[in-house]
């Protein structure tokens, strides 16, 4: 059993910046995909940026079309961790965040679908 643990949310004005963590109890991440959801209440959760960690230490990433050139995933084995670095933050952007995990590849855009784990999300609120 994998858990994630998020952390980092929080409120903040239009344009500012937010970082999210999600730090995974697993021996590596390696060959691990990682991504990040998004869920407003009252709709479905959607997809936000994902992230393969090839074994050579090359990732592969993608973005919601919506997130895209603002969101930066990143992740750092030493600590089994993923980032999702959130700048020029809109309103829209408002939602509970998750983390989720699974072992086997990811690609393309984001969908919350064929993930093992997840975490417990965490609020992110930007106002106007």
């Amino acid at each position: 059993q994998v858990q994630l643990v998020e952390s980092g949310g929080g409120s903040v004005e239009a344009g500012g910046s937010l970082r999210l963590s999600c730090t995974a109890s697993v021996y590596t991440i390696t060959s691990v995909c990682m991504g990040w959801f998004r869920q407003v209440l009252g709709h479905e959760r959607v997809g936000v940026a994902t992230i393969f960690n090839v074994y050579s230490g090359a990732t592969i990433t993608a973005y919601a079309d919506s997130v895209k050139y603002r969101f930066t995933i990143s992740y750092a084995n030493i600590n089994k961790t993923a980032y999702l670095q959130m700048n020029s933050l809109k309103p829209e952007d408002t939602a509970i965040y998750y983390c989720a995990a699974r072992r086997a590849y990811c690609s393309g855009a984001p969908s919350p679908n064929g993930y093992d784990y997840w975490g417990q999300g965490t609020q992110v609120t930007v106002s106007s």
